[in-house]
C-alpha cells in the first residue's frame, strides 16, 4: 500500500471514530496562547537551517528515504562542528537519529563510539538495530554479564559499564571519539542516577558527548552545566510530537448515557497545544455528573468510594462510578480501529489477570494466518527451554494468549518471554500488551493507542498520583511515526477520576530535571586513588547536583538581603526616648540566659541520676526510653559499666530486633524500668532468630501487660528538679539592673520590647539562613568528607606522610566492587566472613546484600545446614558487619546501607545445588522472571568478588558458583 493511500485510509478510520464517539480529527482548532515562551520557543531559530558545508551530514541524510526534522538537522550540524549536544524531545520524535549521526561520524573518522542506555533491554535492542545497519563486525555489546565483540569500533553498553571502564582505566576508552547517552534524564533516578553524572564528569575532554533526553523544563540549566564540565554544548529542544496525541476518557454507561470513548478537551481545543487549564469536553462532564447522580440508585450496589482528594484520582463528586472492564475497553478500541494498544496497569499480577480475563471472555484479535505466524516465532525463540521447565513457566497459557493477539509485559516475566512479546508487538502481530510502567522506558514498542487504567501507582510506601512527567512518558508511546497520523491516550474511568485534574496532568508536558547525585564509597576510593582527596573533592563539586544547589543559593542570598533591610527597620522601631533600648534588651536576654544556666545545673544532677539508672540495669529489664535517638522500648541483654567518658552503655534489643547500646547522651529525659522479660541462657545477639524471638517477647509484654511492673513500683523517669532562682545572686543583680534601667519606666516599654523580640528572632533566622547558604555551598564536598571519614575508620583510606589520604590494600579491593552495597560487600570480603563457604552457600550469602522483597515477607528463614551450619554462622557474621557499618554511617550522618534480606537464600542455595526450577520456586513468591533477574545480579557480584578478593579459596568458590548459577533458565535467558 502506498504511503499516500495509507494516510487516506488512516484519516477515514479517524473520521469513523468521530461519528461513533466524540473523537474527531476534523474539528476547528484554537490554540491557547502560552503564558510564557516554552523551552522549544526559547531555542527556536528564526533563520532557515542550512547544511551547507556539513559534508558528513549530507552523506548521512542520503541514507534515509525521509527528510530529517529541523531539530535533528540543527543538532547534527552542531555535532559536526565539534560541539557536544543536548537533545530534549518527546518520545518517538526521533532523538536517536542524532545518536546515530555520532556513530556515522566515528566510523567516517576512524574513531570509536559508545552508545549507552540505562537498562540491558534497551542496550540489546539498540545493538540489534546497529548490527542490522552496520553488520556484526562493526558493532559490539557490553552489559555487565555479556560481552560480544567488545573491541568493535561501535559498542553498545549500559551506562554502569562505561562508568566502571572509566574508573578501571580500561584501554577500551583509548581513541574514543563519541559517547551517546540515551535517556540521560535518568540521572534523576534516586537509585542509579549518579552513574550518568560520573560518566559525564570523568570522560576525557576530547570526547564529544551526545545527550538524549525527554523534554524537560530546565533544559537550559542542564545545558549550562554540560558546557561548564564538557565545554561548548549546543542545546536543542523540540516539544512537537511527530504524531499528534489526542486525549480521551473511556467510560461505562451511567443512567441513560451509554458511555464510550469521549474526548477529554472541549472540541475547540487543539490537543497538540492545549494551553494552560484547557476547558473540558462538556459531554464528558455531563456524563460524569450523570454517574454521580445515579450511583446511589444503582441496583448493583456500587458505592461512592472516592476519597475526595484534589489529584486526578480524588475527584469528589465523580469518584463513585466503576469503570468498564478491560475486555470491554478493548472491544471499544477495536470497534474504533484504535489497536494495537499498550494498556498500562501498575501491577504485575493485574497485568497477568487482565490477559486471563480477556481470554476468558473469548476475545481473539488475530486472524488464523497471524496466529500461525505468532506460534512459529514464539516456538522458535523458546526452543532452547528444557521441556521439564515449560509447565512451571506457564508456557502453554502464554503461547495461547499470544496466538490470540494478547500479552503481558512486566519485570516478573522470563526475559525470553518479554523479548518475544516485544518482537511480536513491533511486527504488528500482538494487538494489546498489558504492561507495567517499565515498558515506558525507551523500549521501542510504539502503539496507536496507550491506555492507562488508573492514575495512581505504588511508590514503595503508598499509593501516589502519577506525575505529569510520568504521564508524558507513558502516553508518549501512542502514535507510530510513519504509520499513524495521530496517536491516542485513553484513561479508563475509575473511582476518584477527576477530568479537570486529568486535563491539568495531560496538558503539563514538561517537568524539571533534578540531580540525585551523591558520592558513593566506590566512587570515593577510585577518585582518591586517581587524583588525590583534595582534587577529588573539587571534581565532585562540579556535579550537576552541586550546580543546582549553588543556583539555589542565589535565591537564599536574596532572602538574606531582605532580612538585612528588615533588621534595620526593626532597630528603628525599637528606639526609646528614655535610653538605649538595645542595652535594656540585652539585660532581659541575660536574665533568660541565666535562668537557662540554672536549669542546666539541675539537668546535670538529673544526668547523674540517669547514669546511675543505667548502671543499675540488669539483663531482662524491659525499659522505656521516651525521647532521644533511641526512643522506644528495649530489653537489656548486657549490663553497662561506667568505664569511659561515654558513661555506662548497656546493650539492648529493640522492639524492631536491632541490637544497640544506649548511653546518657541518648536519653535526655531518662528512662523507665517498666518490667522484666526472660532472656534465654543460650541467647546470642549474633543470631537473627534469637533477636527476633526476644523482640517478639518484648512486644507481647507491651501488648498484654505480662511482666510489666505496677505503676507504683516501676523505675519511672527521673522527675525534673526545679531551680531555686530566688537564691541565685547573679540573677538577683540582673533583675535589679533591669529595674534601674531608664527604659524600664517607659510607658511604651512593651511596644519597644515587641520590636526587640522581633529583631532578636529575625537575627536568629538570619543566622540560620546564612548557615543554610554555607551548607548549600560545597554540600557535595561535605558529604564526600563524611564518606572519607567512614573509609578512614574502616582502613580503606589512610593518611600518608604529607597528611593526604591514600588508598590502602583494602581500598584497592573496594575499587573493583560496584554493587549498590559496595562497602558492605567489601567489609564481608575483608573480614573473611564468607571465606569458608562452598559455591551454593556463597551465592546464598551474596543474595542477602542484593535481594529486596516486593512485599512484607516472613523473616523466619530455615537456613540450609541448620542454625549451627557454616552458612548460618556466616550470615550471623554478615549481620554483625552490617550492624557495625550502619552505626558508623548513622554517626556520620550518611544514608545507611539497606537492610539485609534473607528471602532469596533458600532458592539460590537450591539452584546452585542443581535443583530444578519448580523445586526452587515452590513455596516462594518469586516468579521465574524475578528469579532470573536476581540471579543475574548475584552473578554480577560473584564476578566482582573474583576480581577483588585476594583469598584463593573464596575466588575459586565464587568462580564455581558462577558456573552453577548460569544454567537452565538463567543461561538461556537472553542478555
Amino acid at each position: 500500500m502506498s504511503p499516500k493511500r495509507s494516510r487516506h485510509r488512516e484519516r477515514r478510520r479517524t473520521n469513523n471514530i468521530s461519528q461513533q464517539t466524540s473523537v474527531s480529527s476534523s474539528r476547528s482548532t484554537q490554540k491557547a496562547a502560552p503564558a510564557e515562551p516554552s523551552p522549544a520557543e526559547r531555542y527556536a531559530r528564526s533563520r532557515k537551517i542550512s547544511t551547507a558545508g556539513s559534508v558528513q551530514l549530507e552523506a548521512f541524510r542520503s541514507e534515509f528515504d525521509f527528510e530529517l526534522d529541523d531539530f535533528q538537522i540543527e543538532a547534527c550540524i552542531a555535532l559536526e562542528s565539534g560541539d557536544g549536544v543536548l537533545v530534549a524531545a518527546p518520545t518517538g520524535a526521533g532523538k536517536t537519529i542524532v545518536g546515530e549521526f555520532a556513530i556515522h561520524m566515528a566510523l567516517a573518522k576512524g574513531r570509536k563510539a559508545f552508545y549507552t542506555t540505562p537498562i540491558k533491554a534497551l542496550s540489546n535492542q539498540k545493538y540489534h538495530d546497529l548490527v542490522r545497519k552496520y553488520g556484526p563486525d562493526a558493532v559490539g555489546l557490553l552489559t555487565g554479564d555479556t560481552s560480544i565483540n567488545s573491541n568493535a569500533q561501535v559498542v553498545v553498553m549500559t551506562t554502569e559499564v562505561l562508568r566502571n571502564m572509566l574508573y578501571a582505566g580500561s584501554s577500551s576508552v583509548a581513541d574514543l571519539g563519541y559517547v551517546v547517552m540515551d535517556e540521560v534524564h535518568y540521572l534523576a533516578d534516586r537509585f542509579r542516577g549518579s552513574v550518568w553524572e560520573e560518566v559525564i564528569i570523568h570522560l576525557d575532554q576530547s570526547v564529544q558527548l551526545v545527550s538524549l533526553s525527554a523534554t524537560v523544563s530546565n533544559a537550559e540549566e542542564f545545558g549550562d552545566w554540560l558546557s561548564v564540565v564538557r565545554g561548548s554544548t549546543t542545546v536543542v529542544v523540540s516539544e512537537r510530537r511527530p504524531v499528534p496525541l489526542w486525549q480521551h476518557v473511556i467510560t461505562s454507561s451511567r443512567g441513560e448515557s451509554p458511555g464510550g470513548l469521549l474526548d477529554l478537551y472541549a472540541h475547540h481545543v487543539d490537543p497538540t497545544d492545549p494551553g494552560v487549564n484547557p476547558p473540558i469536553n462538556p459531554d464528558l462532564l455531563a456524563h460524569m455528573r450523570r454517574g454521580s447522580d445515579a450511583q446511589f440508585r444503582d441496583r448493583r450496589g456500587y458505592q461512592n468510594r472516592g476519597r475526595g482528594g484534589h489529584g486526578p484520582r480524588g475527584g469528589g463528586q465523580h469518584s463513585g462510578q466503576r469503570g468498564p472492564p478491560r475486555f470491554a475497553v478493548l472491544r471499544e478500541l477495536e470497534r474504533a480501529d484504535l489497536l494495537p494498544a499498550i494498556y498500562f496497569i501498575f501491577s504485575r499480577a493485574a497485568c497477568d489477570d487482565a490477559v486471563a480475563q480477556c481470554r476468558a471472555s473469548g476475545m481473539s484479535l488475530t486472524t488464523e494466518q497471524q496466529a500461525e505466524e505468532i506460534r512459529i516465532i514464539a516456538e522458535t525463540r523458546c526452543s532452547s527451554i528444557p521441556p521439564e521447565d515449560l509447565q512451571v513457566l506457564g508456557y502453554w497459557g502464554w503461547l495461547d494468549s499470544l496466538t490470540h493477539g494478547i500479552a503481558a509485559h512486566h519485570a516478573g516475566m522470563l526475559p525470553l518471554f518479554k523479548e518475544t512479546v516485544e518482537e511480536l508487538f513491533s511486527r504488528g502481530l500482538i494487538k494489546v500488551v498489558f504492561a507495567t510502567e517499565t515498558l515506558a522506558l525507551g523500549i521501542n514498542m510504539p502503539a496507536r493507542t496507550v491506555v492507562l487504567e488508573k492514575l495512581v501507582k505504588w511508590d514503595g510506601s503508598g499509593h501516589v498520583d502519577i506525575t505529569p512527567g510520568q504521564y508524558t512518558q507513558l502516553t508518549g508511546r501512542a502514535g507510530r511515526r510513519g504509520i499513524d497520523v495521530e496517536g491516542h491516550a485513553v484513561v479508563v474511568d475509575h473511582p476518584g477520576l477527576d477530568p479537570i485534574a486529568l486535563a491539568g496532568l495531560a496538558s503539563k508536558r514538561l517537568y524539571p530535571l533534578k540531580s540525585s547525585f551523591a558520592p558513593s564509597y566506590n566512587m570515593a576510593v577510585n577518585l582518591v586513588d586517581q587524583v588525590g582527596k583534595a582534587k577529588a573533592k573539587e571534581i565532585l563539586e562540579t556535579s550537576f547536583a552541586q550546580f543546582q544547589a549553588d543556583r539555589g543559593v542565589v535565591n537564599l542570598a536574596r532572602m538574606a538581603s531582605k532580612n538585612t533591610e528588615a533588621l534595620e527597620g526593626y532597630r528603628e522601631a525599637m528606639e526609646c526616648s528614655r535610653g538605649d533600648f538595645g542595652e535594656y534588651m540585652k539585660i532581659r536576654a541575660a536574665i533568660t540566659v541565666r535562668e537557662k544556666e540554672l536549669s542546666q545545673q539541675v539537668s546535670g544532677q538529673r544526668r547523674a541520676q540517669i547514669t546511675q539508672d543505667l548502671i543499675d540495669l540488669r539483663p531482662g529489664d524491659l525499659i522505656e526510653m521516651p525521647t532521644g535517638r533511641s526512643a522506644g522500648y528495649g530489653v537489656v541483654i548486657a549490663r553497662g559499666y561506667d568505664q569511659d567518658f561515654h558513661g555506662p552503655r548497656p546493650t539492648i534489643v529493640t522492639e524492631h530486633g536491632r541490637v544497640k547500646q544506649v548511653s546518657t547522651a541518648e536519653l535526655p529525659h531518662g528512662l523507665s524500668n517498666i518490667g522484666y522479660v526472660r532472656v534465654p541462657k543460650e541467647f546470642s545477639e549474633r543470631k537473627p532468630a534469637d533477636r527476633r524471638q526476644l523482640s517478639h517477647a518484648l512486644t507481647h509484654a507491651l501488648r498484654t501487660g505480662e511482666g510489666l511492673r505496677p505503676t507504683s513500683e516501676d523505675g519511672s523517669v527521673t522527675p525534673r528538679r526545679r531551680s531555686n532562682a530566688q537564691d541565685d545572686p547573679v540573677l538577683r543583680d540582673l533583675r535589679a539592673s533591669l529595674k534601674a534601667h531608664p527604659c524600664h519606666g517607659c510607658p511604651e516599654r512593651e511596644d519597644h520590647a515587641r520590636w526587640g523580640h522581633r529583631l532578636r528572632q529575625l537575627e536568629q533566622d538570619h543566622r540560620t539562613l546564612l548557615r543554610k547558604i554555607d551548607g548549600r555551598t560545597g554540600s557535595i564536598g561535605k558529604v564526600f568528607e563524611r564518606v572519607c571519614v567512614v573509609l578512614r575508620e574502616l582502613d580503606y583510606l589512610a593518611p600518608d606522610d604529607h597528611g593526604n589520604f591514600v588508598v590502602t590494600q583494602s581500598g584497592r579491593s573496594l575499587k573493583r566492587l560496584y554493587a549498590e552495597n559496595d562497602l558492605l560487600l567489601a567489609q564481608c570480603l575483608q573480614t573473611d566472613v564468607w571465606a569458608q563457604l562452598d559455591p551454593s552457600q556463597l551465592a546464598a550469602a551474596v543474595s542477602t546484600l542484593l535481594y529486596s522483597s516486593r512485599r512484607e515477607e516472613d523473616t523466619s528463614v530455615m537456613i540450609p545446614g541448620g542454625p549451627d551450619g557454616k552458612l548460618a554462622k556466616a550470615l550471623d557474621e554478615t549481620v554483625r558487619v552490617w550492624s557495625r557499618l550502619t552505626d558508623l554511617e548513622e554517626a556520620n550522618r550518611l544514608q545507611e546501607t539497606q537492610d539485609l534480606d534473607f528471602g532469596l537464600v533458600v532458592p539460590m542455595h537450591k539452584w546452585v545445588r542443581g535443583r530444578n526450577l519448580d523445586s526452587v520456586l515452590h513455596g516462594t513468591e518469586l516468579t521465574a522472571g524475578d528469579f532470573v533477574r536476581w540471579c543475574k545480579q548475584v552473578l554480577d557480584v560473584l564476578d566482582q568478588i573474583v576480581q577483588a578478593t585476594d583469598n584463593a579459596a573464596l575466588r575459586r568458590s565464587a568462580s564455581q558458583a558462577i558456573t552453577s548459577v548460569k544454567r537452565g533458565v538463567v543461561a538461556y535467558s537472553s542478555v
